[in-house]
This record gives C-alpha cells, structure tokens and sequence, in this order.
C-alpha cells in the first residue's frame, strides 16, 4: 500500500486538532499538509503548514494536491460574527476547497458535518450542513466518507458552556437507557474513526457515518 499524502483543514479546531495527532503518528502516512487561517503550534518532519485566507482559496490551488482531503472546518453563528459568516465558513469555504481538491487529482474526501444535517431544514445549522452534504456528492472524488456526529466532547480550552451541559442531560438520559444513539461522543474516537474509514477501501463512492455508526 502506498503511503498517503493527506490534506487538512479545520487542523486547529477539536476534531481537527486530534486527527493530526493520528496523522502524524501513523506510519502509513507519509506527508500531512494542513490549511489554516492561523497556523497551528506544531512542529514534525511530516507536517507542511500554509497559513491562507479562505477567502482567498484560488490564489492557492497549487498546493491543493495530495491523496485525501480531510475537512473538519466548522464554526458558531457567535464565533463567526452572524449567519452571513457562518455561512461563508461551513459552506462557501469548504465547498470551494474540495472543488479545487476534485479538480487537481485528490481522490478520496472526508467530511465532518452534523448530526440532523438535512438541507430542507427549516434550522439555519442542519440546513448548510445539508447544502454541503449535497454539493460535495457532485464533486468528482472517487470516495466521499461524511461523518454526522452526535454531541462532541471537546477538549478541556475548546469546551463551551452549553456544551457541558448539553453532554451531563445526555450522560443521565443514557443512564436509563434514553436517547442512546445520541451518547455524547469524544473527539479522539471520532477522529479515529475517521482515519481508520479514510484508509479502508470501499466500494460505494459516497458513505454516510451517522452517531450510531460512530459509537464504539
């Protein structure tokens, strides 16, 4: 098997984060290029960092090149500044890089979207997770992986407060046996998981992870 030349972005955030971890550390990886706005505190003989404006994604097309294309790019409506600028981060962004990615050669694509993601929602979130969902199966990948997480459990700096308390309601409805499909799940296994599917072969050009799916 030839060694893979994986492409990131969303690197600096909690599933981005731990999946480069991984990356880095698999011996079947031989070259990890990450895409940020800020560059990542990293440092290894593997790892390539470009600092970029997503707004400014076609002056880097270049460089788009390599095996598999991991996004894991993602905001809030209160981080981003407004629906406007969530919009341009979990859709325009990724949708323009993966074009990019389809059109130099990249084969393989995975995506960390959302549970509930549905492009007909009424709900602004699962609305543009959907469009991108969409959007992203038309691209001329050979095998698309996109995963729908339940709640994650983030690192200790990225974890927000009504996440913590969304993940304790979750743990006790679980307890008594409640909303199990939507056990709050920890960004190292999802990143794991995300890996492990990244390398396996599958027949099926495009393959959907709900939480279900992702649940070990």
């Amino acid at each position: 098997m030839n060694k893979l030349n994986a492409l990131v972005i969303g690197a600096t955030g909690a599933t981005g984060r731990e999946l480069v971890k991984l990356l880095l550390n698999d011996n079947e990886v031989e070259k990890v290029t990450i895409f940020a706005r800020k560059a990542p505190e990293l440092e290894h003989e593997k790892l390539k960092i470009y600092t970029i404006g997503f707004n400014e994604i076609e002056k880097h097309k270049d460089l788009i090149k390599g095996d598999v294309l991991f996004s894991a790019l993602g905001t809030t409506k209160k981080d981003a500044g407004g629906k406007k600028e969530q919009y341009l981060v979990d859709y325009t962004f990724q949708h323009e890089f993966a074009k990019i990615a389809a059109i130099n050669g990249v084969e393989n694509y995975s995506l960390v979207s959302s549970v509930g993601a549905n492009a007909k929602s009424s709900f602004f979130y699962p609305k543009i997770k959907g469009e991108l969902e969409q959007a992203i199966k038309k691209l001329n990948f050979q095998k698309i992986d996109i995963f729908q997480p339940p709640m994650l459990i983030r690192q200790p700096d990225l974890m927000r407060a009504g996440e913590k308390s969304g993940i304790k309601i979750l743990n006790k409805l679980n307890k008594i046996g409640i909303l199990k499909s939507q056990k709050p799940l920890a960004v190292e296994a999802l990143a794991e998981k995300i890996l492990k599917v990244a390398k396996t072969p599958s027949k099926e050009k495009v393959s959907t992870y709900l939480p279900k799916d992702l649940l070990i």
